[in-house]
């Protein structure tokens, strides 16, 4: 063979040096290429011509080697680098770098690949997607934000478009409820100036005295021969309770209005509570009622803010044309006495529609090793009539921290405003203290975790993927979460272009994990890998590989000089 292999060698060492210096030209051109991964090419040899395989010692002679030549290199594989490339801080929240194992999933042409490099963007359609177009995948939410680890999805995080509301869970209450103040003993009672008629069997003089039944048009003043309603007329009460006013829902006048409809308003705005434990006065619940005498009397519940006030102009009607009083006056014989307080806040229904809450307490009972404060809640907010919503007593012992009482469920009823009804609201009382002074009384303060609706701003991605979207109103709220994928020979990914990569025959399955688990690495937010290819090393593989194709060139032109020779001494 002779000189023809030292030329054929040569001529492959060439081919050889080639592949090496665009393997390294591609790692320089893509030094600034984030998330790319440089490559080195691999060289073997080739079968080596056996002149002789050599001889085993004897005793006459101490054994040759083998004699062979050979024949060549050739490359054994290009080889990737997976080796975590540099991390750099970006301006853009939706940027990602992986610390750790793993790619990200994204899906490109119907199918999914895969990639190191993190620079997403939000699209027109709220997605998260690679500079090329293709969306960004991992796990969505379902209606309560809650993770659905079924399926990978697209990312989506709607900025501007998703809004959200707060239902109200938790009213919690603080302050100081003074336990050495005057105990309740009496609440407002207030009686009707004039007893009521029923004239629906005859006159004034002839009539019978009024009853719950009576019909609102056959009712009269005993000393007043005019009707004080009539059909269609619309009944208005506003009274006052604790210095505050008060406003009823409009009593419209029909011809079979009673009565007891018209008490039942009253007693509902003025949002009087009785049953149970609450105290009765003289033996009498709370309430609104009508004697055997016709006199209307209002009793209602004890402590200063729950003191009611009425005056005959507090019922107006309206006919239509004009509003006049009804000329119901009352005299009031009581007044609400005891330690209170009272606090208003709006909660929020599912709808993030505010609705109105009023505490109210008073100081009850008191003996030598506790107090005991009796609470009412109200709403006008609430969709039936009465405003009245719960009632309870909260316990305090004698270093003034609540025993009884700490935790409370109420509802409110939200029919007809088409959020859901009713709200359940816990309120904790255990924040409250029982220490007090006189001068500083008695004060509450409310807090609530509801919130009226609110438009997703803004987002952060943490380390395991969570996506967490943060609403103008004060909300979070689980967005997603990104997946990664591991390979058990990452070395076996075919190159896409566009700094993604294939599944190849060798690379085995994608595994799917969740950022932080079954080895796979973190997320960072607000940061990009760059390139790992090393400029340094990288130029001087370049002069080797060239100094490498260079000595190649010159073994083949000294063969063709001796070929040349060759020929001439032929001649």
């Amino acid at each position: 063979m002779g000189l023809t292999s030292a030329m054929t060698t040569s001529l492959n060492g060439l081919s050889l040096n080639e592949q090496s210096i665009d393997v390294i030209g591609n790692n320089i051109a893509n030094a600034g290429t984030n998330g790319f991964k440089s490559s080195s090419v691999l060289f073997q040899t080739q079968l080596s011509r056996t002149l002789s395989v050599g001889s085993r010692p004897t005793t006459d002679n101490g054994g040759t080697n083998p004699k062979q030549i050979g024949l060549g290199a050739s490359s054994a594989a290009i080889v990737k680098d997976f080796t975590q490339g540099s991390i750099s801080n970006s301006t853009s929240s939706s940027d990602l770098a992986i610390q750790g194992d793993g790619f990200f999933i994204v899906k490109g042409s119907g199918a999914d690949v895969y990639t190191r490099a993190g620079n997403f963007n939000l699209s027109s359609e709220d997605t998260l997607v690679t500079p090329a177009g293709f969306r960004l995948q991992g796990y969505g939410v379902d209606q309560d934000f809650n993770l659905v680890r079924t399926q990978l999805t697209d990312i989506n995080i709607p900025l501007g478009s998703l809004t959200i509301a707060q239902q109200t869970r938790t009213v919690t209450v603080d302050g100081a409820l003074f336990t050495g103040g005057e105990l309740a003993t009496t609440g407002s009672i207030l009686t009707a100036d004039e007893a009521l008629v029923d004239t629906a069997s005859g006159t004034v003089a002839g009539g019978d005295t009024a009853t719950g039944a009576t019909l609102l048009t056959s009712l009269y003043k005993e000393a007043n021969a005019t009707p004080l309603f009539s059909i269609n007329q619309i009944i208005t009460f506003t009274p006052q309770k604790g210095g505050q006013g008060l406003a009823s829902e409009p009593l419209t006048v029909t011809a079979t209005t009673t009565l007891d409809d018209l008490l039942t308003v009253m007693q509902d705005t003025l949002g009087i509570q009785s049953g149970g434990t609450i105290p009765t006065q003289g033996g009498n619940n709370p309430g609104i009622t009508i004697d055997a005498n016709g006199l209307i009397q209002i009793i209602g519940n004890r402590g200063t803010v729950n003191d009611i006030s009425l005056t005959s102009g507090d019922f107006s009607v309206f006919d239509g044309v004009s509003t006049k009083s009804a000329n119901l006056g009352f005299t009031q014989t009581a007044f609400a006495d005891g330690e209170s307080t009272l606090v208003e806040k709006f909660v929020y229904d599912s709808l993030g529609q505010e609705v109105d809450l009023k505490l109210s307490a008073y100081l009850e009972s008191r003996d030598a090793t506790s107090s005991t404060f009796r609470y009412f809640l109200e709403s006008d907010g609430d969709s039936d009539s009465n405003v009245a919503v719960s009632s309870g007593t909260i316990v305090f012992d004698g270093n003034g921290k609540v025993t009884t009482g700490g935790l409370q469920q109420f509802n409110i009823d939200r029919n007809d405003t088409a959020a859901i009804s009713p709200m359940q609201i816990r309120i904790d009382f255990s924040a409250l203290s029982g220490i007090s002074t006189n001068d500083a009384g008695s004060a509450l303060g409310m807090e609530q975790d509801g919130s009226s609706p609110g438009s997703l701003s803004t987002f952060v991605i943490d380390e395991s993927g969570v996506i967490i979207g943060n609403f103008d109103n004060g909300n979070k709220r689980t967005l997603g979460q990104l997946a990664l994928a591991r390979f058990s020979n990452p070395q076996g990914l075919l190159d896409n272009g566009n700094t993604t990569f294939l599944e190849g025959v060798s690379s085995g399955s994608p595994f799917i994990v969740t950022p932080g688990n079954f080895g796979s690495g973190t997320v960072r937010s607000g940061a990009i890998e760059l390139s790992n290819t090393d400029i340094g090393r990288n130029l001087v593989d370049l002069i080797v590989a060239s100094t490498n194709y260079r000595g190649n060139a010159r073994v083949i032109d000294s063969v063709q000089q001796l070929v040349d020779e060759l020929l001439i001494l032929g001649r």
